[in-house]
């Protein structure tokens, strides 16, 4: 009887494992064999912009043969490289990837590389190395010409004071939107439109239009807001606690994205001594529509994420069928030239946010007050 026992509870537990395993086998993926077609790292959950897309992707995806899983690096590029790895450990064919770094995420591309795996670098380029495939895109020098150009557009007189911010400098889009603003402004700042407030080493370059690498490196250090709102908001106080009365006033503000850009308003919309400002973005974020309908925000540069991952969601698929994909155009990342696929950008501001982004679904009336 006790044999017999035993053996009813040896079996039991032999069928529970089985279950166990089989369940983990197929945690967060769809498909036959419990693998994963494509792979999406995308840096952090703490931003409405990667939450969106994550639910864009699998949007784009569902009606295919083919399955997807999403991790996010949450602003390290050592997890990054460890969710590149989870997920060619789970059969992945196509790595679309988001970095976080884009020299760091050079490393975690290579092993995907080596694996077979097609690698799709998605709105960030990685940089200095051969291991990828293609580069989903808005173009970024537009991002940032649209910017200086609005500045431009709404200057008030002559010598009024400009304030340069820049996004994370291990970004490479960050250089390149700023290069794409320099390019319209730095006219403008040769001929007294406007004054540089907050940089020395802007005002030491004012007369160079073409920046090298190097020159945007030292304007950008000085400037960066490493695309974080809080060291914006610091950076942004330090620079009014120590601007002349010359360089207040009205005002003209470059500022990188809208989470930046929000922060930045905020300061300078508190100083007494500024009389009027105004202020670029870029993301059409819900939060920044309606700081541009209340006066508090100029405008952002929107960028429709939905096409971008329709982009590159459809070339992950191409690739699966053994198709190749079209591309529009190219970008040196320091180590080869990446073919890429780029999207139009389109500057929305208070004259024309409810045709942008309203009437073309992309946010509802409801969303918002005094619309």
């Amino acid at each position: 009887m006790t044999k017999r026992f035993k053996g009813i509870a040896l079996l039991l537990v032999v069928m529970m494992f089985a279950t166990l395993a089989a369940a983990c086998s197929n945690n967060g993926t769809s498909g036959s064999g419990g693998s994963v077609s494509v792979g999406i790292v995308l840096p952090t959950k703490d931003e409405p912009r990667w939450v969106q897309d994550e639910q864009r992707f699998k949007d784009a995806l569902s009606g295919t043969k083919y399955n997807t899983e999403i991790l996010f690096s949450q602003g390290s590029s050592a997890k990054e490289k460890e969710n590149v790895e989870t997920l060619l450990n789970k059969g992945i064919k196509v790595l679309i990837i988001c970095p976080q770094d884009g020299d760091a995420a050079a490393a975690a591309v290579e092993e995907a590389k080596k694996d077979g795996v097609t690698v799709i670098s998605y709105d960030r380029l990685i940089t200095n190395t051969d291991a990828v495939d293609y580069y989903v895109t808005f173009d970024s020098l537009a991002v940032g010409a649209a910017q200086g150009q609005y500045l431009i557009d709404h200057s008030k007189g002559s010598g009024q004071p400009l304030y340069l911010y820049a996004g994370a400098a291990t970004d490479n889009n960050a250089f390149l939107f700023f290069q794409g603003a320099w390019e319209v402004l730095q006219p403008k700042i040769a001929d007294g439109t406007f004054k540089i407030a907050n940089s020395s080493e802007a005002e030491k370059l004012k007369d160079t239009k073409d920046l090298t690498r190097d020159q945007m490196s030292s304007i950008i250090g000085q400037v960066t807001t490493n695309w974080d709102p809080n060291e914006a908001k610091n950076k942004a106080q330090t620079h009014l606690t120590a601007a002349a009365a010359d360089m207040k006033g009205d005002v003209v503000i470059l500022a990188p994205n809208d989470g930046t850009s929000r922060s930045i308003a905020d300061v300078f919309g508190s100083d007494s001594a500024i009389t009027s400002y105004v202020i670029t973005g870029q993301d059409a974020e819900q939060a920044s529509i309606q700081y541009i309908i209340d006066g508090k925000q100029s405008m952002t540069v929107f960028k429709d994420v939905r096409t971008l991952v329709k982009d590159a969601m459809g070339m992950a698929v191409e690739v699966l069928d053994g198709k190749t994909p079209e591309t529009t155009g190219s970008y040196n990342n320091g180590s080869a030239d990446i073919k890429a696929k780029q999207t139009d950008v389109i500057v929305v501001d208070k004259e024309n946010v409810k045709k942008e982004l309203i009437d073309s679904e992309y946010y509802k009336a409801s969303d918002f007050t005094g619309l």
